[in-house]
């Protein structure tokens, strides 16, 4: 994406740079609230109608391989690590210029305690890191520019909605220390764009196992009087069972952020990238924050392949007749592959208890959440004390009835 092309919405009032609005779903002046409506943006920048295109994964990998052959100065191991900077600067050779930066002005800064690097496009760059709250961030001097995202979900819930929806979870968390739920730690909340990839995939497969149908037999026993008695026990029949597969995987996703912890990332609900994708344009994310990938694509598509094993084998698994099945083979073949990089909204809570840190997510297009505590050592002790009395009171009652 050129950034001639791209420019920038002024504000028509005051001149200021219009943002994406969660609020008010369209763009919005920080500097004197004129709303004006992304379709009504100034000529020649994307409003996010723009169909999705998928990039053929074979070539793009086929590129990768062919700028492998460019051997780059040595790095340290740090950096020649498996999706570290040499990992980053083969994807980016093998990409083209004009697929590459987030078409705006942008500034990068990396985490020195948790690794994540955060872009700021057109924005006011953070004094703290984004994702774990470390002061210890400093300018990351890329390689290159990062590859363009190819599409993204706006932010649809609002920071006032999440604030909300933050200070009830927090209500509900019975054994958190009561001076956490005093605290204010909504105020540290973030809008951050994570990077994910996406894989589409045509599968043909065909499996073999032995099925297994459940009968039974009548035995006879002797009970521990010594009479005789009969009971119903289950055998399985094995029978040999063949078959085959086709079935298509759409927006299989591989998450390319190391800012967030993967465990809540996995509990804050999926992200309907089938069917609410809108085209990249640097006006969704002007102001916010974004994380550039540190997952590159071959990376990904690695790890696109396991999942799509894991779910092929399930799928053959129940195509297998019968009760049960043991010795099950795939054979699968994928076909077709595709990818986008895309971004994905997420409302962060950063925040530190102790000497750990902890994340509270929310989606930024459902509004789900879900989030880390620590626990209060005295409420749980209180909490076994009360349930001991009371499980002791009731024995009392019990044994004077």
């Amino acid at each position: 994406m050129n950034n001639a092309t791209v420019g920038k919405h002024p504000c028509p009032e005051c001149g200021g740079d219009l943002q994406w609005n969660a609020g008010k779903q369209a763009l919005a002046c920080p500097y004197c609230g004129t709303v004006v409506p992304l379709a009504q943006a100034a000529d020649g920048v994307g409003d996010g109608s723009a169909a999705v295109v998928e990039q053929d994964l074979m070539q793009a990998l086929a590129r990768l391989q062919a700028a492998e052959r460019t051997q780059p100065p040595p790095l340290p191991a740090e950096q020649a690590r498996p999706g570290g900077v040499l990992g980053l600067l083969q994807s980016m050779a093998a990409t083209p210029a004009a697929q590459r930066g987030y078409g705006a002005q942008s500034r990068e800064v990396q985490c020195q305690s948790c690794h994540a690097i955060s872009v700021f496009v057109a924005g006011k760059v953070a004094d703290r890191c984004e994702f774990c709250g470390s002061p210890s961030i400093i300018d990351h001097q890329s390689l290159g520019d990062a590859i363009t995202p190819q599409s993204l979900l706006p932010f649809k819930i609002s920071d006032g909605q999440v604030r909300d929806g933050m200070r009830k979870w927090y209500g509900t968390r019975w054994f958190a220390p009561n001076r956490l739920k005093r605290a204010a730690l909504t105020d540290t909340l973030k809008g951050v764009y994570l990077p994910y990839w996406t894989f589409d995939a045509q599968v043909s497969a065909r499996w073999t196992a032995e099925a297994g149908y459940h009968y039974y037999v009548t035995v006879s026993y002797r009970d521990s009087n010594g009479n005789t008695r009969t009971r119903q026990e289950q055998r399985t029949r094995w029978e040999p069972a063949a078959g085959s597969l086709r079935h298509f995987f759409d927006d299989e996703l591989v998450p390319g952020t190391v800012g967030v912890h993967m465990a809540l990332l996995h509990k804050i609900g999926s992200f309907p990238t089938t069917t609410d994708l809108k085209a990249y344009s640097p006006e969704f994310v002007r102001g916010w924050t974004v994380e550039r990938y540190q997952v590159d694509l071959r990376q990904a598509a690695q790890q696109n392949v396991a999942q799509m094993q894991a779910q092929t084998n399930a799928l053959c698994a129940e195509q297998v007749p019968g009760d049960t099945h043991r010795n099950l083979q795939v054979q699968a073949d994928y076909s077709a592959r595709t990818f986008k990089h895309i971004l994905v909204p997420v409302w962060l809570v950063s925040y530190t208890y102790g000497a750990r840190s902890y994340q509270v997510l929310a989606n930024g297009y459902t509004g789900e959440i879900a989030g880390e505590r620590p626990y209060s050592a005295w409420k749980i002790f209180f909490a076994a004390v009360t349930a001991a009395l009371a499980v002791m009171a009731l024995l009392y009652v019990l044994g004077n009835l």
